[in-house]
């Protein structure tokens, strides 16, 4: 028979190996950290007793404790999202799969569905006073395209021949950022476009890198490419005002301004004095504003084919 120190040294060589391999398994699983992005969200939730914060006005102190929870999974080496968690997407969660809203287990299976249908963004080590707003951005513009895409679900077939002017605003827009990229020239384009509906003002952003030579191509984010063209799309589409500028900078060069109007279902080029007003207007109160200095007012360039639809 085994002595009692046998026994009792095999069971803990294999308790610590159990331990080892839970721990291992664990860095294999992912984590979602529900944020709540203002103070306004925050007190909403300490509405909840098994919520961890009873003070509505301690706002700082939940993002000080969120901030040292990422922080932690990250030095665990466990990948970690953030989530936006939405106390009145929430609630109405709860209610339509009748659910107690006053538990941790339900706000942990909400998170868990933010994961894969939500607003999120990876932890990669940001403080948490730059997470916040970076991930109230993304739900705008997560927001914003599914808006436009909704426009152009919306906007049926032309009724002359047929074709769905969603689709076929798409692919305009499509072929428009290619000739806004190439027209642009060698340099860091930011380009925004504004397209005001009856419910949202849209707006997208898109940053793109050329080196002017033809055989290169520029350098684009894709979900920013995605964005920006469905955001044109819709203007096209919608046949109503809007607008686009895409501002240039060029080594050893002032920076360039070219702008358009979005006007019944065209990207028209302005010129530059229609430019420079715009840009040396102020958009709230329509005073003037002084020009920049070192910046040149330019005419847009052709860069839309007449639509059939109308």
């Amino acid at each position: 028979m085994p002595r009692k120190n046998d026994t009792g040294t095999g069971t803990g060589i294999h308790r610590n190996s159990s331990t080892r391999r839970r721990r291992a398994l664990r860095r294999e699983v992912p984590s979602t950290v529900g944020l709540l992005a203002d103070a306004g969200d925050f007190a909403a939730m300490c509405g909840y007793r098994s919520f961890g914060f009873d003070h509505r006005t301690d706002y700082t102190d939940y993002l000080h404790h969120v901030d040292g929870l990422l922080r932690s999974l990250a030095a665990r080496g466990i990948h970690t999202t953030v989530a936006l968690f939405d106390p009145d997407e929430y609630a109405e969660y709860c209610g339509e799969n009748d659910l107690d809203p006053d538990t941790p287990e339900t706000r942990t299976r909400f998170t868990a569905e933010l994961a894969g249908s939500g607003t999120v963004l990876p932890y990669t080590g940001q403080p948490i006073d730059e997470l916040v707003p970076l991930l109230v951005d993304e739900a705008v513009r997560h927001a914003t395209w599914e808006y436009a895409t909704a426009v152009l679900a919306g906007v049926g077939r032309c009724a002359d021949c047929g074709e769905d002017i969603g689709h076929a605003s798409f692919d305009r827009a499509a072929d428009a950022l290619e000739r806004l990229v190439a027209g642009a020239g060698p340099g860091h384009h930011h380009f925004v476009c504004s397209v005001p509906t009856e419910d949202e003002q849209l707006v997208a952003v898109l940053h793109a890198d050329s080196s002017g030579d033809p055989d290169t191509p520029p350098r684009i984010e894709g979900r920013e490419s995605l964005d920006f063209v469905t955001v044109l799309a819709a203007g096209l589409a919608l046949g109503g005002p809007g607008g686009l500028v895409v501002r240039s900078t060029t080594e050893g060069q002032g920076d360039r301004v070219h702008g358009w109007r979005l006007d019944r279902g065209r990207l028209t080029a302005l010129s530059a004095a229609a430019v420079f007003n715009a840009y040396c207007t102020d958009a709230d109160t329509g005073d003037l504003v002084s020009p920049e200095p070192g910046v040149e007012y330019c005419p847009g360039y052709e860069v839309d084919a007449p639509g059939p639809h109308h």
